[in-house]
């Protein structure tokens, strides 16, 4: 991977001399990983303009650390081709060091640092060790660069999957009545980790009863009980990583009639934004099919803010799929698609997939999440 991440740092060099840039100051911890492939906490990258900033190259690019790595596998390890300083205890902010640093070897007027991710003291502290450089806002310069994923981000997308899938699926051969959120949600974390997840990617969501299909539903001592809708959002970390799927179930019994409709609804709005996945098209328009399937049946209220979104380094990256999303989605980009209905105090609906935008040529849109989404009694 050290070449894969050092033509990334060249991509970004690019940018920034278009900007008329000497250098970037990355500390945004996601962006940091892109760049390096690791992200200790507290890390940043300095990635040196095309002249180094001093007759240098891509090779002085600097890792800089406020504590030695660790080795653990959420951590990542730096790539061969990224000269790491560790940083002495007590120290100056591995970001103030960099801003030093860019000062001591001259040659450069400016450095562009990630505006949304500083802190307005971090800022002053950045300016006031390097007077002499103008900082510049280097904006959302690493977050384009992430929107297309390469092969081997989505093979480790598809393994996080994969893992995920396997947690969920042992989850759902165990009885379940009379268990609670918690205990479940717990569990499936744990799962996770036994498959050789790097950890969750996001915080499980288990939802019974009244509160299933509710999105970002924090589980709770209620006890699973037969007849009820359970919905499940999990998701695993590989990498870096992270994917997300979301399976509802009825415990225990046949499901009622007004299951099976509610279910049948949401499955046919989830396949609609599935099929709409293909280069080129709006952002919105995915949104748009999938909410109007719901819609058409009366259900304008209870539904997500948005049917999906972008996943990598991130859960909820770019783009989004909502009402008033802007852009077209391009192939190689992993989006989920999640529709739902929530009926306030009888529960819901929600199945959410993570997929990979492919041109029709090579079969369409991707599914990495392959779960069944059959109306299961558990």
């Amino acid at each position: 991977m050290a070449e894969v991440h050092a033509n990334r740092r060249d991509r970004l060099r690019e940018r920034c001399a278009a900007m008329g840039g000497a250098a970037a100051l990355v500390s945004r911890p996601s962006n940091v990983r892109y760049l390096s492939g690791a992200a200790p906490a507290g890390a940043v990258v300095l990635v040196l303009g095309a002249s180094g900033g001093s007759g240098g190259s891509s090779g002085e690019d600097l890792l800089l650390c406020p504590a030695p790595l660790s080795g653990r596998p959420d951590e990542g390890q730096p790539d061969d081709a990224l000269r790491t300083r560790v940083l002495p205890p007590g120290s100056a902010d591995p970001a103030v060091a960099a801003a030093e640093h860019m000062a001591a070897v001259g040659g450069a007027d400016s450095l562009a640092v990630e505006e949304h991710d500083l802190t307005v003291a971090r800022h002053r502290a950045l300016g006031a060790a390097a007077p002499g450089l103008r900082l510049a806002d280097l904006g959302g310069a690493v977050e384009q660069l992430r929107y297309v994923k390469d092969e081997e981000e989505i093979s480790c997308l598809r393994i996080a999957a994969e893992i995920a899938d396997h947690a969920l699926g042992e989850l759902l051969e165990s009885i379940l009545v009379g268990r609670t959120e918690r205990h479940l949600a717990l569990e499936l974390e744990r799962r996770l980790v036994d498959h050789g997840a790097d950890g969750r990617a996001f915080p499980t969501s288990v939802a019974t009863g009244p509160d299933a299909g509710r999105p970002g539903h924090r589980p709770t001592d209620r006890r699973v009980e037969e007849g009820d809708f359970l919905s499940v959002c999990l998701g695993a970390v590989y990498r870096g990583y992270r994917c997300e799927i979301g399976r509802t179930f009825v415990i225990g019994t046949s499901p009622a009639a007004w299951q099976i409709e509610l279910y049948d609804l949401v499955f046919a709005a989830q396949r609609a934004g599935r099929e709409a996945l293909v280069p080129g098209v709006l952002c919105g328009e995915v949104d748009r099919v999938a909410r109007q399937v719901l819609g058409a049946a009366g259900f304008t209220e209870g539904q997500p803010t948005l049917t999906g979104h972008g996943v990598g380094l991130e859960i909820d990256e770019d783009p989004k799929l909502a009402p008033s999303a802007m852009g077209k989605l391009d192939a190689c980009v992993p989006v989920t698609v999640e529709p739902g209905v929530h009926l306030p105090g009888r529960g819901g609906v929600r199945i959410d997939d993570t997929l990979v935008v492919r041109p029709e040529a090579d079969g369409g849109p991707e599914l990495l999440t392959i779960t069944t989404k059959e109306l299961l009694a558990l």
